[in-house]
């Protein structure tokens, strides 16, 4: 299992989870999806429900990747399988991404 934190213009709107690559979920925040002022992140994940699961990585987050050339040679200099979207997500939309919308990887704690 997967999870980034997703942003919408530097807030936290959500998570997203890969269970397995056959299994996602999106989940609101719950500040963010109780504030009337804040939008939805996209028009395919409305604040009319605070989760969303599917089969395949959402199209939202699938349209903020690369394609051709430019996703070989991402995949190729940051070694991501080129089938990996998710590990292409966390890895390419942590800063500066055309939208608004930018992730950040959870990592596991750590046991000490």
């Amino acid at each position: 299992m997967r999870a980034l934190e997703v942003y919408r213009n530097g807030i936290m709107a959500g998570t997203l989870v890969e269970k397995n690559r056959r299994y996602y979920t999106f989940r609101y925040d719950e500040t963010y999806f109780n504030d009337p002022h804040k939008p939805a992140i996209s028009l395919t994940l409305p604040k009319t429900q605070m989760e969303f699961s599917s089969e395949y990585l959402f199209p939202f987050f699938l349209n903020m990747l690369s394609e051709g050339v430019n996703r070989q040679l991402q995949c190729t200099f940051l070694r991501i399988d080129e089938e990996d979207d998710f590990g292409l997500l966390a890895a390419t939309a942590r800063h500066d991404t055309v939208g608004a919308i930018t992730v950040k990887l959870i990592t596991p704690n750590e046991p000490n």
